[in-house]
């Protein structure tokens, strides 16, 4: 229902009648675009003509979930770090989320596009100050994926893993131990972690990852950072698994009922690698064109100043090449 900020109408002095877009009608306007791009444009233009913080709060707080979703972690992250830098509370109708909340939003998405840099930042502001457990637990969490952010071999990645490993047994990581328990079976390899996970937690996200009933959205903070390997479970063939995001951040919370926007956006190509060094791109490159597939890489400088070298392949006429990469071994996410 449309909400309106009502100014008193004064027959005297016919001072007129006019209306805020609120916070809970700009998501669902937005939700029922076709696509994420359209949805982008009006919740902009929206944020420009409103004026009650705790509105402007919420719609940046839902934009940085939009991008997170269509995979524009730079985008999410300079989002939800607006929307914690907003001093006002909830918006009725919208989730609540706390600016601490909010931040800990923007570090995993810095982290998804590997610019640890921002993300320590991040981690080092105020928010460690915050007496929230939870918030605690994921400053921790974060603070060693970083860590696995920097590795460029899986021996660099040795550190991050005692220190997640002794994490898991400890009570106030409680909020965060799947999340524990998947990455440490990622990059360790090791079976007991997922048996750890699916016995302790088995209606959880992370447990579905590890058997194979859920796929994991292959974000490049997962696919990018060095791991050994073993950790792949093994996907029903034959069936359609749902593309949902893993250990990505706090409890999923409830938004308000909106049409999932960008489901019209086309694939353009898969990209398979993020690297900080030139030839760990070219050595790739030259495995997929060994197996057939015509790879190149395009540069890209990110916020903290470091050039990634991104490996792609483009996007076939049917859409499957995805399915073909997947197929000859090599893990993948799409590019819209």
């Amino acid at each position: 229902m449309r909400r309106c900020i009502l100014f008193a109408v004064l027959l005297v002095f016919s001072v007129p009648v006019f209306a805020e877009t609120s916070a809970l009608e700009a998501a669902r306007t937005a939700g029922g675009k076709s696509t994420l791009s359209e949805s982008e444009k009006y919740l902009n233009v929206t944020l420009k003509s409103m004026t009650v913080p705790a509105e402007k709060r919420a719609v940046y707080a839902f934009l940085g979930s939009l991008y997170e979703q269509s995979g524009d972690y730079d985008k999410a992250c300079a989002s939800y770090a607006t929307a914690a830098g907003i001093a006002a509370g909830d918006a009725p109708g919208m989730p609540k989320k706390s600016s601490a909340r909010l931040v800990i939003d923007a570090v995993r998405c810095a982290l998804s596009e590997g610019d640890y840099t921002t993300a320590d930042r991040y981690l080092n502001s105020a928010v460690r100050d915050s007496t929230d457990g939870t918030i605690q637990a994921y400053i921790k969490l974060y603070a060693q994926w970083s860590l696995l952010c920097r590795a460029e071999t899986v021996d660099d990645t040795n550190e991050a893993v005692i220190i997640l490993d002794a994490y898991t047994s400890l009570p106030s990581m409680e909020p965060v131990r799947p999340t524990l328990l998947l990455t440490l079976w990622y990059s360790t390899g090791k079976q007991q972690y997922a048996e750890t996970l699916k016995k302790q937690y088995p209606e959880s996200l992370e447990a579905a990852v590890a058997e194979g009933t859920v796929q994991q959205l292959p974000a490049p903070f997962w696919y990018f950072v060095p791991h050994k390997g073993g950790a792949e479970p093994d996907i029903p063939g034959g069936d359609e698994t749902a593309q949902t995001p893993a250990g990505t951040g706090p409890a999923a919370e409830k938004s308000p009922p909106v049409s999932a926007a960008g489901t019209d956006e086309k694939i353009k190509k898969q990209q398979l690698g993020l690297f900080r060094e030139k030839r760990n791109a070219e050595e790739l490159i030259s495995r997929l064109k060994e197996k057939g597939f015509t790879a190149y890489s395009t540069s890209e400088v990110r916020p903290s100043g470091t050039t990634y070298y991104i490996v792609v392949v483009d996007e076939n006429s049917d859409g499957t090449i995805g399915d073909q990469l997947r197929s000859a071994g090599f893990e993948c996410y799409p590019v819209f």
